[in-house]
């Protein structure tokens, strides 16, 4: 198969529709991704607009996930976009993961990423993490019992409050944008068969400074480890997955 027909043949899913889930969407699409879920519970707010590139004024009060398949869909129209205008959660996790071959972590709460870390890992489906706070980004292509995940490098989400929002800190649009169109170049490699796991890439838009770190798995990892018992995984649970 070409690679472009594997591209097309494609499903990949973008877990929220927001700084980084847009461009990622967009970037997707333009790609050739022939068919991309996005789900997301949340309405688009005017506090969305300066870095969430897909909404526009008109859009405010809208789901996000169907205002952005309508835009991304006229822009891109020989992709299909599946909507779930939904929340993740431990209960339909399992189920909508299932139905794609990669995941897109776009959500921008702690606890929503360890959700899509366990939830990814438990169904073996490769993902790609992202975070921004601020003017500084983080990026992690996971490849379930195979290369290290979120809960390898911290292994228990930090107690509320010890880590500042993104309303607290603020967010540099254009970083958002940077490391959501990483995000989908990591999941295009992905398909066309040249994934790199076990790098945490990470960038100081301060210093403008890219910096790559070398992962290995942990073997107590409380999600990812072949070892790991049968029990609730610290953290995890069927909470509301904000995106």
């Amino acid at each position: 198969m070409a690679d472009a027909d594997r591209v097309h043949a494609a499903r990949v899913l973008v877990v929220g529709v927001g700084g980084l889930g847009c461009p990622a969407a967009l970037a997707l699409a333009r790609a050739g991704v022939g068919t991309i879920g996005l789900i997301d519970g949340d309405v688009v707010d005017p506090s969305n607009l300066p870095r969430q590139i897909v909404y526009r004024d008109a859009d405010i009060g809208q789901p996000k996930a169907a205002v952005a398949a309508a835009r991304l869909g006229a822009r891109a129209p020989g992709t299909r976009f599946e909507v779930f205008a939904e929340p993740l959660t431990g209960t339909n996790a399992a189920t909508i993961l299932g139905m794609f071959q990669v995941i897109i972590d776009g959500t921008d709460q702690v606890s929503a990423k360890y959700l899509v870390n366990d939830a990814a890992v438990d169904a073996g489906l490769p993902f790609v993490h992202a975070g921004v706070v601020g003017f500084e980004g983080q990026l992690l292509t996971v490849l379930p019992h195979q290369t290290a995940c979120v809960r390898c490098l911290f292994p228990v989400p930090p107690r509320e409050g010890e880590v500042p929002t993104c309303q607290e800190t603020g967010v540099l649009g254009p970083l958002a944008g940077t490391m959501g169109t990483l995000q989908a170049g990591e999941a295009v490699r992905y398909l066309l068969g040249w994934p790199v796991g076990n790098r945490l890439l990470t960038y100081d838009a301060t210093r403008l400074r890219w910096r790559t770190i070398r992962l290995e798995r942990r073997r107590d990892c409380p999600a990812c480890s072949d070892l790991r018992p049968s029990a609730a995984i610290p953290g995890a649970g069927s909470e509301r997955c904000p995106a």
